[in-house]
């Protein structure tokens, strides 16, 4: 039988990660584990302000019959989050071959993000000394990729990029999880990011009028929180089970008496 192969292996098409040949969580992942009570409100408020706005639309999904116009109204809201996040998926591209030193040919749709970027690294001094790097923990079965750990003005600290409408809570787990990660080489070996003496967490709100960088709670204690949240994912991910069969988790499978004749 052939040996795992030891260290870090990330597969960006579906975003995942191997630890020493076990697939581990992303941080993200983890953290989705919290609820997100705005999310319900906010998607039925894209949907009625679809409606209010656009009735030719309206009439026009009317003839399509009760249950595509149903589909096609429910699919809205995670279709403009979806198309957000590609978004935010191009601009990290863009960020990360700016930083390294590359030309880049932005598309109109990105000029004011990647300006605002460039601003901000300008303004504060940026020497970036990790972009886009993959740390993951042995201890805790987690993997990730921090966006960028840079002296500036402020000293060094680890900086996470947001394009969103502003700067979650969040945040701060991940930038405390990745600053406590290790950097692992193609022999299996890591090198802790504690190492390097980070000072403090940044979120970088980027926008296409300009940005604002706002400081995250940083240090052991909210690191010690992640990890809850961290063994909160595992429950949670033992209780459901396997939704494919019935009983794997903490609601068993239906009970079928027999009859008795």
């Amino acid at each position: 039988m052939t040996a795992p192969t030891p260290g870090l292996v990330f597969y960006p098409k579906t975003h995942r990660y191997r630890l020493d040949g076990e697939w581990v969580p992303g941080v993200t992942t983890i953290i989705g584990v919290l609820d997100k009570p705005a999310l319900p409100k906010w998607s039925a408020g894209q949907v009625a302000e679809f409606v209010a706005d656009n009735a030719d639309a309206i009439e026009a999904l009317r003839t399509m019959g009760r249950q595509p116009m149903v589909n096609a109204l429910r699919a809205m809201p995670w279709q403009k989050r979806d198309d957000a996040a590609a978004r935010g998926t191009t601009f990290h591209d863009f960020a990360e071959r700016i930083i390294r030193g590359e030309k880049v040919e932005v598309p109109p749709e990105q000029v004011g993000m990647v300006a605002s970027a460039l601003a901000f690294m300008d303004e504060w001094l940026i020497e970036p000394v990790l972009v886009e790097q993959a740390v993951a923990s042995r201890e805790h079965k987690w993997a990730g990729t921090l966006d960028l750990v840079a002296e500036s003005k402020k000293g060094l600290g680890i900086f996470d990029w947001k394009s969103g409408k502003r700067i979650y809570a969040s945040a701060a787990f991940q930038t405390n999880a990745y600053a406590n990660g290790s950097r692992f080489y193609d022999d299996g070996t890591e090198h802790p990011l504690t190492d390097l003496g980070i000072e403090a967490a940044y979120g970088v709100h980027i926008r296409d009028d300009g940005y604002d960088v706002l400081p995250l709670r940083y240090g052991p204690d909210i690191y010690a929180e992640f990890l809850v949240i961290r063994a909160a994912f595992d429950i949670h991910k033992r209780a459901e089970g396997d939704w494919r069969i019935p009983g794997t988790g903490y609601v068993g499978a239906p009970i079928v008496e027999e009859e008795v004749a």
